[in-house]
């Protein structure tokens, strides 16, 4: 039923580091090379195992790859399997390695987007690849998307393909991306966590706007004053904690593989105790507006007239009113506040055949793990395809070593991904997409 172990540590490893060396950096901007070498790389190996895939570009060189893996059972609706090209940006100067060298070293290749998320594409890439060769086909039929923008908007990427090709997506009602699946050890145990559902996201611009001057007269109209009292407000607020159904699912389970009782009553504090298990509730259980851009000013004598910020929002599902109610009293009088990108939360079912099948899967090939239910405290291209009705689940599963920690990867430096860890996840990936 599985895939050869001896392929698939080869060819995975080999396609990982071929999309590790496609420099798809993603500013945000516009300013970026696009993901349009990467698409055809992508293209190319589907074409090679048989499928006809479909490239489509947004903007010029903002590129999308679609293709169809027919199953062997009709009566199933298809499963959307989604991942994006793009990656965040980085400063050589702070790697060990070049971050698109895609190096192999110490059992891991290294480069940016290892694991967010080429080393996934590459999975899937060589699971489908595999099927060919072998002529077998998934129970169901899949959609495979490969986009574009999905570290900004996703307006290149995952909006355009829901906008313009919708017919891809029509039949789907379950799909699987980033990120989840991966191993954690806490206290001995080897803990899987499989994304249920996010937070919502509200990537905010505030502008204030004062009086321009001489920088030595001061003066009580100063837009970058306004602006920076604005933000320590947001910064400082004290969010009441919320345990939301996936979240209390997640720490349910945490007590029975752990052994522990979690106080319902301190979650924080209870997060610092679990440690690493901890971490997967730590940043779920309350709203956050976390000031990142800062933008005023060009000369210290001179007091700009305009101070411009950018925050990141997320808040849990069912706050949104009063999230943005706090947060419109906060920013006070003098600061106008636009959306950057305004999402709902998405929400799947921890408790149906999906789930079960995904478990079942991980456990299959590690007898000693424990897959759970967790929300993901950022946002994915899911938010997209949730509004199509489509739910959607984090599954890209990973074997990790328990020294590596892998949350920190994600748009870190020395990102990097286990070799034996993505042979692991195409083992996954079969036996979930052959049985479910």
């Amino acid at each position: 039923m599985t895939v050869t172990p001896q392929t698939v540590d080869t060819e995975v490893a080999a396609l990982c580091h071929d999309l590790l060396r496609i420099d798809t950096v993603n500013p945000g901007d516009g300013s970026g090379p696009g993901e349009r070498a990467a698409a055809e790389y992508v293209a190319g190996q589907l074409a090679a195992a048989g499928a006809e895939p479909l490239l489509v570009e947004s903007a010029p060189r903002r590129a999308n790859v679609l293709a169809r893996i027919p199953g062997t059972d009709d009566a199933l609706p298809p499963l959307l399997v989604h991942g994006h090209l793009d990656t965040v940006p980085f400063d050589a100067a702070d790697w060990t390695r070049h971050p698109l060298s895609g190096e192999f070293h110490d059992g891991c290749l290294w480069g940016r987007g290892a694991v967010d998320m080429k080393g996934t594409l590459a999975m899937t890439l060589c699971l489908v690849r595999s099927w060919a060769r072998a002529g077998r086909r998934p129970r169901r039929g899949l959609v495979l998307a490969f986009l574009a923008d999905e570290e900004s908007t996703g307006e290149h990427g995952a909006r355009f393909v829901a906008a313009r090709h919708r017919e891809y997506l029509e039949d789907c009602r379950e799909a699987i991306g980033e990120s989840g699946g991966y191993s954690m050890t806490a206290d001995g145990h080897r803990i899987y966590p499989v994304a249920v559902g996010e937070r919502c996201t509200a990537w905010m611009r505030l502008t204030a706007t004062g009086t321009a001057g001489h920088g030595s007269r001061g003066g009580a109209d100063n837009a970058v004053a306004t602006l920076v009292h604005a933000l320590s407000r947001l910064a400082a607020h004290p969010w009441p904690v919320v345990l939301t159904p996936p979240v209390e699912a997640l720490v349910a389970e945490l007590e029975r593989v752990l052994g522990t009782t979690v106080d319902r009553g301190r979650l924080e504090a209870e997060a610092v105790r679990l440690g690493r298990a901890g971490g997967l509730f730590a940043h779920t259980v309350r709203n956050s507006a976390t000031p990142t851009v800062l933008q005023a000013g060009q000369k210290v004598n001179v007091v700009p007239g305009v101070a411009r910020a950018q925050v990141d929002g997320r808040f849990l599902p069912g706050t949104r009113e009063e999230y943005l109610e706090t947060v419109e009293r906060l920013l006070g009088p003098g600061v106008t506040r636009e959306f950057i990108n305004l999402e709902e939360a998405v929400a799947a079912d921890h408790t149906g055949p999906a789930f079960a099948a995904m478990a079942a899967a991980l456990c299959a090939e590690d007898a000693a793990g424990h897959p759970v239910p967790y929300l993901m405290s950022g946002g994915t291209d899911a938010k997209t395809f949730n509004r199509l009705g489509i739910a959607c689940y984090g599954f890209a599963p990973l074997l990790l070593d328990p020294e590596l920690d892998y949350p920190a990867m994600f748009h870190g430096v020395d990102e990097r991904v286990p070799v034996a860890g993505l042979a692991f996840g195409v083992r996954v990936l079969d036996r979930f997409l052959s049985a479910y």
